[in-house]
């Protein structure tokens, strides 16, 4: 089985190890440079859209934002799952909220701007507080603003309108702002059988907007909302393959923040942590083959290595760690790779926590110690 990923990222590499005990062969499409590659050595095999179609049993995706012509040329094979309409919501806001609604699962209220009179309506019905996100390319934090206050209006309304003028079809998505808890996600996956199997919920912590830490969890009673959003927006879709949905905790009451419609940051804990990981789930899926277990056989939690290109040696030898390297060249801020932490409790991977924040550089990795020093009080 030959399996073509659109986007030739870490999501397609991960895919390629998970991929290749079952004889699922992955090839990795740059969607920029129009070539076929390697998902592992980044090697070109291969140019051209159609070339790599041909050579292909199943098409799918690792990110959302994929150019339109693209999405419709793998349709038009009869090949692409989960589908493009699933991954034309995950890339835009305002179709993402169109789908949340029409599923019946319940997110903040909103607006669409595309002018400073949507602006003011906007700000009429939702609200201040308000978060503002770019319906098209936002992503990790980057195209979104808080409003708070009156004085802000006007400068922030520069800023989306040229957003708005920057880009084809832009729009700016007006939120309710949700004073929750904590954010959590759960990620599962649906089969060409309509099967269903979800892994356990998954409490994240971010840093200015970027996913830091997150941890499996148990939490019967948000397992089983999670569970019934997630089959709603599953179902909705009549998706196949790895599907995430992001939470806000609001009082043990989920609202729905965002979708991806592919294997997400958030799921990699299930490398060490799940029966099956995300990433042999997707491709089982999108393959036409039997979903594989998700219950959680330890307590995990993944670490995000951002803008770091080396780690102490230190933490090859400490219990329960394990790296995955994404072998990307060093930049400010970009995911460079992970670090799973498993223990057989829950005191213990805490224990193992902590003893990683001690070897870890205080600004690089943030979020693990403050795990820490609240650990420690």
């Amino acid at each position: 089985m030959h399996v073509l990923v659109l986007g030739a990222g870490q999501l397609a590499r991960m895919m390629s190890l998970a991929g290749a005990p079952l004889n699922i062969e992955i090839s990795a499409y740059d969607v920029t440079s129009g070539n076929i590659v390697h998902p592992l050595t980044q090697a070109v095999i291969g140019h051209g859209l159609d070339n790599a179609i041909e050579h292909a049993d199943v098409i799918t995706a690792e990110f959302e934002h994929i150019p339109h012509p693209i999405l419709e040329v793998c349709e038009k094979s009869g090949k692409f799952l989960p589908s493009t309409q699933a991954i034309k919501a995950g890339g835009d806001r305002r179709l993402e909220k169109a789908l949340l609604d029409n599923a019946g699962v319940r997110n903040a209220k909103y607006a669409v701007i595309t002018t400073r009179e949507d602006f003011t309506q906007a700000i009429e019905y939702v609200g201040m507080p308000m978060v503002l996100k770019s319906a098209l390319g936002g992503y990790d934090g980057k195209g979104q603003w808080r409003l708070k206050e009156s004085s802000q209006i006007d400068e922030i309304w520069q800023q989306m309108a040229q957003c708005i003028a920057d880009s084809d079809n832009q729009a700016i998505v007006a939120e309710e702002f949700i004073p929750f808890q904590r954010e959590v996600s759960l990620v599962g996956a649906r089969g060409k059988d309509g099967a269903i199997a979800v892994y356990p919920l998954a409490e994240n912590v971010h840093t200015n907007g970027v996913l830091s830490l997150s941890t499996a969890i148990a939490d019967p009673a948000l397992q089983e909302q999670a569970q019934q959003m997630f089959s709603a927006v599953a179902e909705s879709l009549n998706y196949v393959g790895v599907l995430a949905l992001e939470f806000f905790d609001l009082d043990g009451q989920l609202l729905v923040n965002e979708i991806a419609p592919r294997v997400h940051n958030s799921g990699h804990w299930t490398q060490q942590g799940a029966e099956t990981c995300q990433f042999e789930n997707h491709l089982r899926a999108v393959c036409g083959l039997p979903l594989g277990g998700t219950q959680l056989v330890r307590e995990t939690a993944m670490v995000n290595i951002l803008g770091e290109d080396t780690l102490p040696d230190a933490i090859l030898s400490m219990p329960g760690c394990h790296i995955h390297w994404y072998g990307k060249e060093k930049r400010a801020g970009r995911k460079m790779g992970h670090i799973n932490v498993c223990g057989g409790y829950s005191g213990e991977l805490q224990r193992r926590l902590c003893a990683l924040a001690a070897v870890l550089d205080a600004e690089a990795f943030p979020a693990i110690h403050e795990f820490a020093k609240k650990y420690a009080q």
